[in-house]
Formats: structure tokens, sequence, C-alpha cells
């Protein structure tokens, strides 16, 4: 059983709802905002709003996640 999903705003919305808790856990949180073509564009907030390392939380951390199930997205980029 394949584990790819539709690419849609559903469905991206309930994925980043599992990664919440990992950025949760660090005193920040994430928003989705919307979906740009293969783009998926999220806010970053509390402390990872600024934050030197939120490049690579966005690449390694909710960008690889959602991949798995979505591998036609391009990335994940954080709008202000």
């Amino acid at each position: 059983m394949s584990d790819i999903l539709a690419f849609n705003e559903e469905n991206v919305r309930a994925k980043l709802e599992e990664v919440r808790p990992m950025l949760q856990a660090d005193g920040g949180d994430i928003e989705f905002v919307a979906i740009k073509d293969k783009v998926v564009q999220v806010r970053l907030q509390g402390s990872c709003s600024g934050c030197a390392f939120a490049a690579m939380t966005l690449q390694f951390g909710v960008e690889k996640s959602l991949k798995k199930y979505f591998p036609d997205m391009e990335r994940v980029e954080n709008v202000q």
C-alpha cells in the first residue's frame, strides 16, 4: 500500500498537523498559508519565526516529512 496522497490543501494541512508537535516542543509553530503550483507556503510562528535554524527546520524537518506523501511537491517555503 502506498503512502502517496493527492497533493491538495486538505491533505497538506493534515500532514502539517503531524509535524506541529516537533515545532511546538521547541516553542514554535507552523501555519498553512497556501499551495502555489508545487510549492507549499507556510508561516513559521513563535520561536521558529526569525530563528537562525528556520531554513534547516523547513528543509530537513517539514519538507522531508511532506515529500514522503507528496513526491511531486517542489519545496516548502516560509512566507511573512
